[in-house]
């Protein structure tokens, strides 16, 4: 079909990847049997424009519409709280498949799999200074007459550029509706079909929410994770109640406390540790943050790039943390430093990353870095931003040699008291790197804490 399609459209497609979209709206539009509307608000008709280019429309779209404007769109999907939601995208979806149930149900239900394609977008703006990212999603028959199924995704835009965000937009809708219509197995071929044509390094999706008789036994967290697995995301969010949230919601304008690890064990001292890094961080700065999201941070990867932890694992360790009432970001992140990267998209407000002094000394390895440059100093140039400073809280010896066997840090790299609790103050660190220590501590990028009293 690449080949024919090629030569039918004399080539205009053969520029990257972009035939691949161009052959999946093809396939849709001499399909006779899907048929829907396209709604698309924010960020153009980017979606719907491929089905026109590729020639056939007639054969699949019922409708386009843009309610660019705010009015407009509060005129005909009724008020949302923020114009790019997906509570926005769910009046989208509802309103417009009731009216193509209403109007052609009667003459087309026998034969049609009726869909509607809905996204809501803020592509970047003339300044270049939004969060550019959007909701998008499909509503749509599994067989004619059947009750409609859903797939809501959150995307965040990564291009630097206005253009190349919305092509990247219009490719990632079409991957979106083809997938919904021909690909049943959600795990196996839908969720890596979404980025044909792309990459995560344009496009990021961070949120996804299945509903209907087709996906009843899909779990918030299995679809969180998968999302992780198949490589369309670096972190997704589950708040206290263990449910997929998206991230720069909760994350926005707040200041962070996050603490990382693999949490194989969990103890009431780890919400002690937010708990007092919270304290610390009011008594600390001024203006006191309006805002303070504590939470965790487990990382599926570990810096030794050892296997990847199971679903299952995954699972029980969120059930876990969740008892002690902070959400838990779960992320592929090996290196510490990532996490700052991350946190700052969405967030100028201070960053504190708590820490037992175990998962301290992995941070000053120099061989934990050796995929940059920079080594060393340049992952922690990245770690601590402005803003951002480290909590190091002590711990027993027998624990932290577990810890630093645990990431396979050699004894002799750093030494501590066998004989009393460790401190961020009481470690040893062979040559200069005691050194290079000793300044992170006198700056105050890194805070030794004391154990807290409230375990």
């Amino acid at each position: 079909m690449a080949n024919q399609f090629v030569q039918e459209t004399g080539g205009a497609y053969q520029t990257g990847n972009e035939h691949i979209c161009a052959e999946k709206a093809l396939a849709l539009n001499i399909d006779t049997v899907p048929y829907g509307t396209f709604a698309e608000i924010g960020g153009g008709q980017e979606v719907a424009r491929w089905f026109f280019r590729v020639g056939g429309a007639a054969g699949t779209v019922a409708k386009t519409m843009s309610a660019y404007d705010m009015q407009y769109s509060d005129a005909i999907y009724g008020k949302a709280e923020r114009y790019v939601s997906k509570e926005k995208l769910l009046a989208m979806l509802v309103h417009e498949y009731q009216l193509l149930i209403e109007r052609l149900s009667e003459t087309r239900g026998s034969k049609s799999r009726f869909f509607v394609f809905a996204d809501t977008v803020a592509a970047r703006n003339f300044s270049g200074s939004n969060e550019c990212h959007g909701w998008m999603g499909v509503r749509f028959q599994a067989a004619p007459g059947g009750e409609p199924n859903d797939i809501l995704l959150h995307v965040n835009l990564l291009d630097s550029n206005n253009l190349a965000q919305q092509q990247a937009l219009g490719m990632l809708g079409v991957n979106l509706i083809h997938a919904a219509i021909y690909n049943n197995d959600w795990m196996e071929t839908l969720l890596p079909s979404l980025l044909d044509a792309l990459s995560i390094a344009r496009v990021e999706i961070d949120y996804i929410q299945f509903a209907g008789p087709l996906f009843e036994n899909i779990s918030s967290q299995r679809a969180g994770l998968e999302l992780l697995r198949c490589g369309l995301c670096h972190a997704v969010m589950f708040d206290t109640n263990g449910a997929l949230v998206q991230p720069s919601s909760v994350l926005h304008k707040r200041a962070v406390i996050m603490q990382r690890g693999s949490f194989h064990k969990t103890t009431p001292y780890l919400a002690s540790m937010l708990n007092a890094s919270r304290d610390a961080l009011i008594a600390e700065v001024t203006p006191k943050p309006k805002a303070i999201l504590p939470c965790f941070e487990l990382t599926i990867r570990s810096a030794r790039h050892e296997d990847q932890l199971s679903d299952d694992q995954i699972v029980e360790r969120l059930e876990n943390l969740r008892q002690y009432g902070f959400p838990t970001f779960v992320t592929d992140f090996a290196e510490t430093y990532h996490i700052t990267e991350y946190l700052r998209r969405y967030s100028k407000e201070p960053i504190r990353l708590v820490v037992g002094v175990g998962t301290l000394v992995p941070i000053l390895r120099a061989g934990f870095y050796s995929e940059i440059e920079g080594g060393l100093l340049e992952a922690l140039g990245k770690l601590l931003m402005q803003g951002v400073k480290v909590y190091a809280f002590p711990m027993s010896h027998a624990d932290f040699v577990s810890k630093l066997e645990l990431y396979g840090v050699d004894k002799d790299f750093c030494r501590a008291p066998a004989n009393s609790l460790v401190t961020a103050q009481s470690l040893e660190f062979p040559g200069a790197l005691q050194h290079l220590f000793n300044y992170l501590l006198a700056a105050g990028h890194l805070i030794p804490m004391e154990t807290p009293t409230q375990i």
